[in-house]
């Protein structure tokens, strides 16, 4: 049907109104503007800020302008970790005030004009939805994408840097400003619980590629897997979408036990049930056929289930620590009785590299794949107004993963 000049006209006005945002109803605008489809972009943004310990207060800041080389992001969500919750209880690294929150993801509202791609080299555009993992502005060498190797955790990151007159530095907020020279992923394909859960979920894909290294991690291997918290977890997830089916994991909480199972574990064992070291190696022992361990991960972050892993592990075996994040006090091992006579190869793991942060997407797929529940994981979601109360409900370690998230 044809379509006269006239009513051509109308219809270009009535886009260059929705465009130019004059529709009724708009909400204040602020610095940062609209975005190209004329989403209204509020004046102010409210900021969960660590004002003193276990206190945050959500403060509301003006909206930051958008640089050219920046991205303003609408939060959507943002997981609770160990370190936000060690920062809150005790500030170790001297940050308050701040805003934390490092596990966040949410949808590109403004983009500067140098905006183009993201850090896999794939499409920017408004809408998308990304995630952030190192800011290295300081190191362009840790930029190279394809030829890095390093471990991140010497760089700068969103949910743990001072505060300054943008405030929007974490992700536990309802906007985040991604500064040039920040890394940043497009993660469109993934749902929102997928993506709170990419960051720890990298942490668990470096840590198995870091025990691969030794060449003693195999399919038909017996994996034991100690500390099921969500690190714990998810390290059971990871193995099992390689296609490993032994593991067993070793915890105190039945109810993270029986979790444990449903993400891949073949057998589980709980300490309570035994009386000293020697019986509790019995019981790995013996969820193994009478085995020992090939490999072991260790993910509680306490120095005693550190010196008590190696007795689950064979002569010849291997063992990935990664439950440290913070200085979690000495352990106390025997060198020849644990190390060398037994020939036990050790690997530390700690954070990731930007490879690790990509390979984790394919990971979340794939065992979404074999239908592995991990959005399960997110036991407690909170709005950002009740931040203290999620705060205190990780380190009261009544869920799982603990996650804020703004509707």
């Amino acid at each position: 049907m044809a379509v006269n000049e006239q009513e051509v006209e109308q219809i270009v006005k009535q886009i260059l109104n929705q465009i130019s945002g004059n529709s009724a109803g708009a909400s204040a605008v602020s610095p940062a503007g609209k975005n190209a489809v004329g989403t209204a972009i509020p004046a102010t943004a409210h900021v969960a800020m660590l004002t003193e310990l276990e206190k945050f207060e959500v403060k509301e800041y003006p909206m930051p302008q958008v640089g050219d080389d920046d991205i303003l992001v609408k939060v959507e969500g943002c997981g609770v970790c160990g370190t936000d919750a060690h920062e809150f209880k005790r500030d170790p690294f001297s940050l308050i005030p701040v805003a934390l929150g490092h596990e966040g993801t949410g949808e590109i509202v403004k983009m500067g004009k140098n905006v183009k791609k993201d850090s896999a080299g794939k499409d920017l555009h408004l809408g998308d939805k990304v995630v952030t993992c190192m800011i290295f502005q300081d190191d362009p060498e840790i930029t190279m994408y394809d030829l890095n190797k390093q471990n991140v955790g010497a760089a700068d990151v969103y949910g743990l840097l001072p505060d300054d007159d943008v405030h929007l530095n974490g992700w536990f907020s309802d906007y985040i400003l991604i500064r040039g020279g920040s890394t940043v992923f497009n993660v469109s394909d993934l749902d929102l619980d997928s993506r709170i859960l990419i960051e720890p979920c990298a942490v668990l894909i470096h840590a198995v590629e870091r025990a691969k290294t030794t060449g003693i991690l195999r399919f038909n291997s017996r994996v034991v897997v100690q500390g099921c918290g969500p690190i714990g977890l998810i390290c059971i997830a990871v193995l099992r979408t390689m296609g490993i089916e032994n593991i067993t994991a070793v915890d105190g909480n039945q109810a993270r036990l029986d979790f444990a199972k449903r993400l891949g574990a073949s057998q589980t064992v709980s300490f309570k049930d035994f009386q000293g070291l020697e019986a509790l190696t019995g019981a790995v022992k013996d969820s193994f056929g009478g085995h020992l361990a090939d490999f072991a991960f260790q993910c509680t972050g306490n120095p005693m289930a550190h010196a008590n892993i190696y007795k689950f592990i064979r002569n010849g075996g291997g063992l990935c620590e990664l439950g440290f994040f913070v200085n979690g006090g000495d352990a106390t091992i025997n060198p020849h009785f644990d190390m060398c006579s037994k020939e036990i190869t050790l690997v530390g793991s700690w954070v990731y590299t930007l490879r690790d942060y990509a390979t984790t997407f394919d990971f979340l797929k794939r065992a979404k794949g074999i239908g592995l529940p991990m959005s399960e994981l997110i036991t407690h979601k909170y709005p950002l107004e009740q931040i203290n109360e999620a705060l205190k409900t990780n380190l009261a370690m009544t869920g799982l993963k603990i996650a804020i998230v703004n509707q």
